[in-house]
């Protein structure tokens, strides 16, 4: 078992502040002034009252699983050799779910309700970027 090969990511300028923002090791978060919503995914407005002032913020990196599973198997180049590993969803404490992995423990030990914390897989990258992928430990 390894850890996954992610793709690299591409940032358009929607998401260039939550792609950067994972470079440094932090997650980045919008949240609307009008109507106090914070989302992921990164949008060009807010998704409940299409307002355009979004603002950027450092959001904790805390969380709790949502939801996950446990893959065994997967051919996607990548993702093959980190067999098994959990996909899951976590509730950020400052809200919106993230799809991601959590790491740093047995897939057997994760539960739902788990508290957890971001932790960042770093990409050798050759257009000079700094992205990461989050993923989460157990807190």
């Amino acid at each position: 078992m390894s850890e996954i090969e992610h793709p690299l990511p591409h940032a358009s300028w929607e998401t260039r502040g939550y792609w950067e923002g994972a470079g440094r090791g932090e997650i980045v978060l919008q949240r609307c002034p009008d109507c106090d919503l914070v989302q992921h995914k990164p949008r060009g407005v807010c998704a409940t009252c299409l307002g355009s002032h979004l603002e950027h913020f450092v959001a904790s990196g805390r969380g709790t699983v949502y939801t996950y599973t446990i893959t065994n198997q997967n051919q996607a180049k990548g993702f093959a050799d980190a067999c098994p590993y959990v996909m899951a969803y976590v509730e950020l404490d400052e809200g919106p779910r993230l799809l991601t992995n959590i790491v740093g423990c047995d897939p057997d030990a994760v539960e739902i309700g788990m508290a957890v914390v971001a932790d960042f897989a770093t990409q050798e990258r050759d257009d000079g970027e700094l992205f990461a992928v989050p993923r989460f430990t157990p807190a």
